[in-house]
């Protein structure tokens, strides 16, 4: 009986002993004290211990001493192999924000959501998180900024903290994705590309490059011209004065050693330009006030020798730094008289003949695009058309302009904060009638950063697209988003109307932060396919804003596509709806005026997933046709579904359909 008393006593201890030591070994790990260099967030760098404004840690009221400040959208992934027990953390917006805040905090453990916030906004109390993390891998810790933009998205993982028993948590970075080719090279024989319907103003000058891919020398021809119009069999350029009011319906068509192309092209001369998405260059992410005359005609040439053309792009746009800029007092470049004796705007010395870099861009079949403010200034203090409209707009009819950016910028200053609808629309709808007035086509871009709804009234004005959000160079990592809430204003969008939702930024780009040199962009190749897919379905105008002289396979392979393209310049001009399958994983539908269906399977998750397109979804029956866009490959006809594995923030782009016989 003792000797079992004091066997028994022995396990009871030993138990005891091994309780004790499990928690001895289980120490916490606290979130600040790791490398956070690997966190990617919206705005500025991880802060340790203070806000991102570098100001105590403080949430609805609430002071903390420990945590982490970051600013939506954050992701911060780590490795836990299996040592971590638990997550704590009280989250929320912090009190310093200065603004209204909305953003929701995720964690997600081995791919699997394990705790939303909800939305959460200034001043709201913190919320507790505690989860449960034994035998989980890794881990991602996000801050989204439920769907309306990134401004004053200040978050705050406050006392954040790790309960570890074996492994610690480790940041990680996942390796790079290597650039891969969707794209098949075009062949030899001619491709004849670009728009199916084409909008001119009756007795203005008359421009187009007819895009075509294939092997050169090639030669063009046109059946039913109107006979205003001339084309040059070798470069394919048309050119001329439009005809009277009218749609003139053309056949197109190209040949060289390899074979021949023809395509059917509607000329539509009326009141309405821009019938699809524009297209072209925008210097800004690239060069911001780098740039000159010299860089302007070499963008130009490499349009054209890219095979950019040939697939659509046609403008060639400066963006700010063109004009004098007073405030810029060391660049003696930029220095100068702002207006002439007669109150006419002035390019810096960077540009010493705008007519003569205009003529030089015409002469490729290009087109040029200009910008300016209704205010007195600039974004980037440049001398701006406040009380000088008349004069600019002539200017810039005068110098061959074909497109005007008229950004907001300081004409904020000179009403109410904010400023009534009336306000907002007024400076665009001078300018709007102005540039109808001059004897060019000018394209009008509204940039007013989505203010007052301008979706609804843009077009009332003139315009012929509109912003729809901010400058999107600063929340790249949003492109899901952002196309996403375009989709909701897609009743207001038709032929000659479009929502902008800024440039796509691949391959180089500058830091829109800092004004750097051009560096690789932050997406991964899945990615930048996925930006160019989702505005072709958005229908949005499609300016590639990088460096165009570091150019590669890559980016080439995405930015010329014509099958995405097309999806992007069909004529019925529609934005994709959305159907919703979870919270990470959705459809775009858009109806082609062939007949067929562009769809989306989208998947905005951190995670690959299954996603399943059904045919009742899409709005078509029965056995259907289905192509791969981005590889222009048929994969044949499915019944009732189609479904595919999407990467992770990825896209796939299908064409689901037969096209009708009309």
């Amino acid at each position: 009986m003792k000797r079992c008393l004091s066997k028994s006593l022995a396990t009871v201890g030993a138990a005891f002993c091994g309780i004790f030591s499990g928690a001895q070994a289980t120490e916490t790990v606290w979130l600040d004290s790791l490398d956070l260099k690997t966190m990617r967030q919206g705005w500025g760098t991880p802060q340790v211990n203070r806000s991102i404004r570098e100001q105590p840690l403080a949430i609805g009221g609430q002071k903390f001493a420990r945590g982490v400040g970051t600013h939506a959208i954050s992701t911060y992934r780590l490795t836990l192999n299996g040592g971590t027990e638990r997550f704590t953390a009280s989250v929320g917006v912090d009190d310093a924000a200065g603004g209204p805040a909305t953003i929701e905090f995720q964690v997600v453990a081995d791919g699997k959501r394990v705790f939303r916030s909800g939305v959460m906004k200034s001043g709201q109390a913190a919320k507790a998180v505690d989860v449960d993390l034994r035998g989980v891998q890794t881990l991602l810790l996000q801050v989204n900024d439920a769907g309306d933009g990134v401004t004053c998205d200040h978050a705050n993982w406050a006392e954040a903290r790790f309960q570890v028993s074996g492994a610690k948590p480790v940041s990680y970075t996942p390796p790079p994705e290597a650039p891969y080719l969707l794209t098949p090279k075009p062949g030899p024989a001619p491709r004849l590309n670009g728009p199916t319907i084409y909008g001119a103003r009756p007795g203005h000058p008359f421009l187009y490059r007819i895009p075509a891919q294939g092997e050169r020398p090639m030669t063009f021809s046109a059946s039913d011209l109107p006979q205003s119009l001339q084309l040059d069999a070798h470069t394919g350029i048309i050119t001329g004065t439009t005809p009277p009011r009218g749609e003139y319906k053309v056949t197109l068509r190209a040949k060289n050693s390899h074979g021949r192309d023809r395509r059917a092209f509607k000329l539509v001369s009326g009141d309405t330009l821009s019938l699809t998405p524009q297209m072209g260059w925008n210097s800004w992410y690239a060069h911001y006030d780098r740039i000159t005359d010299k860089m302007m005609r070499e963008a130009a040439d490499i349009m054209i020798r890219s095979g950019m053309a040939d697939v659509g792009y046609q403008y060639v746009n400066i963006d700010a730094c063109w004009p004098v800029n007073p405030a810029l007092t060391n660049n003696p470049a930029m220095q100068g008289p702002p207006r002439d004796a007669s109150g006419n705007i002035m390019p810096n010395r960077k540009f010493p003949d705008m007519k003569a870099m205009t003529d030089y861009i015409h002469g490729l079949g290009l087109k040029a695009g200009i910008y300016s403010s209704p205010g007195p200034v600039d974004c980037m203090s440049g001398i701006s058309s406040w009380q000088h409209e008349q004069q600019d707009a002539e200017s810039y009819a005068r110098w061959g302009f074909d497109f005007l950016k008229y950004d907001w910028c300081s004409y904020g200053n000179m009403f109410s904060n904010p400023p009534t609808l009336v306000e907002m629309k007024r400076p665009y709808e001078l300018m709007g009638g102005l540039l109808q007035q001059q004897p060019r086509d000018m394209v009008f871009n509204l940039c007013q950063y989505g203010m007052g709804d301008v979706w609804q009234w843009g077009a009332e004005v003139g315009g012929h697209s509109w912003r729809t959000g901010g400058d999107l160079g600063f929340e790249l990592d949003r492109i899901f988003e952002v196309a996403l809430k375009n989709c909701e204003h897609r009743d207001w969008q038709k032929p000659g109307a479009w929502n902008d939702p800024d440039y796509i930024q691949i391959g180089y780009i500058g830091d829109a932060r800092s004004t750097g040199l051009p560096a690789p962009c932050s997406l991964t190749p899945t990615e930048q396919y996925s930006f160019m897919s989702l505005w072709a379905l958005v229908a949005a105008p499609i300016f590639y804003s990088g460096d165009l002289s570091r150019l590669d396979e890559f980016t080439l392979n995405v930015l010329c596509n014509p099958e995405v393209i097309a999806v992007n310049q069909d004529p019925l001009g529609q934005c994709a709806r959305i159907v919703t399958l979870d919270e990470d994983t959705f459809l775009m539908v858009k109806d082609l005026a062939e007949g067929t269906k562009a769809v989306g399977l989208c998947n905005r998750g951190e995670a690959r997933a299954s996603v399943t397109t059904k045919w009742s979804d899409v709005g078509v029956k029965g056995k259907q046709p289905v192509r791969d866009v981005w590889r222009q490959k048929d994969l044949g006809k499915f019944n009732g579904e189609f479904k595919a594995d999407v990467p992770r923030r990825g896209v796939i782009l299908l064409q689901i359909g037969k096209p009708s016989q009309d």
